[in-house]
């Protein structure tokens, strides 16, 4: 009798242990075989987060319980959430209530048009371009912030690496990036600098576009600025070659002919004086810096240099400008000639 109590007292200790071990399980071991995400709005259903949690890994009854157990419902985190492979029960609740939503780094720089600068969202977030090209268009938002158009507003983003929620809003992340650059020119020593040159923001970001296209040098960034100021203190007007392709919408143009000089465009600074309406790219800080501090000189003009090294000389009178206008397409039609000897051969 003594033995047969002692057998079924192990048996009872067996059990239980295994019991306490599966309800252990249920609730710290892995439940989820492969990483999924939760996306929780401000209308979302409870149930529906449930069904989904429940989809995608093991442990029903342990995960409702807890959830319960936690007020989960009552709880939810707006965000997007990751549950990640081999997550706990106990961790999923927990992070659907406290845990930090899923973010994304996006990296803005080298767009011309608001369409540009959509494509690149939509690349690196789940809003799509058309949705996005909508919000950078709508009258109202661009009123809202205080300008006059699409172009004009695309003057508020700055390029940089900015981290957002995953779950953003095209609206939201304009007014993010609205915020951003709030606080780029709140700066006490960019206002100096602003009042100083008797620019608005708007017109040093447009002049910036000018300069950050024409030239990758960044030495002589704030001596082209100071050109083109120059000009417009003088009420000459810009001639800018980089606004002509943003008029025809053809960056890819490497000769402006005079054919090109004929869009009737307010962009074209060939046939109109001033700055054009609005910038034509998103110029780098760089290049806003350059305006900002830009370099007093007398010169007038600039032209590439013959060396093709990506740098220009400049000059003060239009006689200096003729004959470095000239030197540079003397050798231009040289390489163009070359280029083309070295085609024929190829082809016979």
């Amino acid at each position: 009798m003594r033995k047969f109590f002692i057998s079924a007292l192990l048996i009872l200790v067996v059990c239980g242990a295994i019991a306490a071990y599966a309800l252990y399980n249920m609730f710290y071991g892995p439940a989820v075989a492969e990483e999924f995400t939760v996306r929780i709005t401000p209308r979302t259903d409870y149930e529906l987060v449930v069904e989904k949690v429940k989809k995608n890994s093991i442990y029903d009854w342990a995960f409702e319980f807890y959830a319960e157990y936690l007020d989960l419902e009552n709880a939810l985190r707006v965000g997007t959430f990751v549950i990640e492979k081999d997550m706990s029960v106990m961790t999923i609740v927990r992070t659907l209530k406290y845990g930090a939503s899923k973010t994304v780094r996006l990296t803005i720089n080298n767009a011309r048009t608001p369409e540009a600068l959509a494509t690149k969202i939509a690349a690196k977030t789940d809003i799509k371009r058309e949705e996005m090209i909508r919000t950078l268009r709508d009258s109202s938002l661009i009123a809202e912030l205080g300008f006059d158009s699409a172009e004009a507003m695309f003057s508020i983003f700055l390029p940089n690496t900015y981290e957002l929620p995953c779950d953003i809003t095209p609206r939201s992340l304009v007014m993010r990036l609205k915020s951003e650059s709030d606080k780029f020119w709140a700066d006490p020593k960019r206002q100096e600098q602003l009042e100083r040159i008797g620019f608005t923001q708007l017109e040093v970001m447009t002049l910036a576009s000018i300069v950050h296209e024409e030239t990758n040098a960044q030495s002589e960034m704030a001596r082209i600025a100071g050109v083109y100021i120059n000009r417009l203190n003088k009420d000459m007007l810009l001639q800018a070659d980089p606004t002509v392709k943003y008029a025809l919408a053809d960056p890819s143009i490497k000769r402006i002919l005079k054919r090109h000089l004929k869009i009737d465009s307010p962009y074209n600074t060939y046939i109109h004086k001033g700055l054009p309406p609005a910038p034509i790219a998103m110029p780098d800080i760089v290049a806003i810096d350059a305006v900002l501090n830009y370099e007093h000189h007398d010169y007038i003009y600039f032209c590439a240099r013959p060396e093709f090294d990506g740098k220009h000389n400049f000059a003060v009178t239009l006689k200096e400008h003729e004959a470095n206008a000239k030197a540079y397409h003397d050798a231009l039609n040289e390489l163009e000639k070359r280029r083309r000897e070295k085609n024929k051969n190829n082809n016979m």
